[in-house]
């Protein structure tokens, strides 16, 4: 691949001149310039405006398709040429739900990186609808998710399991309860994630088994992120439903307290998506040291 084509695939994927500007470390100009060169030895216009906005024409969207596999089959020649001599070379783009980005694969990703330096990591993070979305369109090449639901495009392998508690700050008037009903989740009032997130999804498929809807407790208000919810928490009196391994810091500070809940428990995976077909070499080296970790 030349440069023009690494130009043509960053103004696709952003829809945006100026942001492959800013991406690829040169000028606006510059990029048009390489695009109507590109354009030019193809004989096909790959890029059309409606107003303020560039879209791919059809020529552009078969020269998309094609220049992705290419790029694709680069990044799989040079990780092959990497083994040869020992030396792992290539991409990987991880999209993981902001839980697992921030709690469960830190330590992972590390220890990836110190075995495989060649290997160019990038980590994407968002809730698990956004990250599934961002494999389907090909933005990642693996999507580390925590909802329960399935996309029928994607495969799913099973990683860890993972439970959700119910916390209260250690200031709060319900902080010296142990355990609480589940006619007090109606009347308690409550902070959860927004909609999309893998977490709230979870409390929503587990409170339907009990005859209850999100719609029954009390909710004040939903939060983009975990790390938001613990901080709101430290002036609320009220509870969240968090997972386990985003609170275990805050457990030992005794900062937070876990409440259980008679005959309720939110259990889950914590799973791989993968497109369906084959699976790069970086990808499956990356997978193959998360099955190995110790989390």
């Amino acid at each position: 691949m030349d440069h023009r084509d690494n130009v043509f695939l960053a103004v696709a994927e952003n829809l945006s001149f100026s942001k492959a500007a800013e991406e690829l470390f040169i000028s606006q100009p510059a990029v048009t310039k390489h695009i109507k060169e590109l354009e030019s030895k193809l004989n096909s216009t790959l890029f059309e405006r409606k107003g303020n906005r560039i879209y791919l024409t059809k020529a552009g969207k078969i020269n998309y398709e094609y220049l992705k596999k290419i790029k694709h089959q680069y990044e799989e020649l040079e990780f092959e040429l990497g083994q040869l001599n020992d030396t792992f070379k290539g991409t990987l783009r991880v999209g993981a739900s902001s839980t697992i980005s921030n709690y469960v694969i830190p330590e992972a990703i590390a220890s990836f990186y110190k075995r495989y330096p060649n290997i160019d990591l990038h980590l994407y993070s968002g809730n698990s609808v956004e990250i599934q979305k961002k494999l389907v369109s090909n933005e990642i090449d693996i999507a580390l998710v925590e909802n329960n639901s399935s996309l029928s495009d994607l495969k799913y392998i099973d990683l860890l399991e993972d439970e959700l508690v119910v916390v209260t700050g250690s200031n709060s008037v319900y902080a010296k309860r142990k355990q609480v009903s589940l006619a007090d989740l109606k009347e308690i009032p409550i902070v959860l994630r927004e909609k999309g997130s893998g977490t709230l999804e979870v409390i929503q498929q587990s409170l339907k088994k009990h005859n209850l809807r999100l719609d029954d407790l009390n909710i004040i208000i939903h939060l983009g992120s975990t790390e938001a919810i613990k901080n709101f928490l430290t002036n609320f009196n009220g509870i969240a439903i968090l997972s386990e391994k985003s609170v275990k810091k805050e457990f030992q500070l005794k900062s937070i307290v876990k409440l259980s809940v008679k005959g309720l428990q939110f259990q889950r995976k914590l799973r791989i998506a993968l497109k369906q077909g084959n699976v790069g070499h970086s990808t499956q080296t990356f997978i193959n040291l998360l099955s190995k970790y110790n989390f």
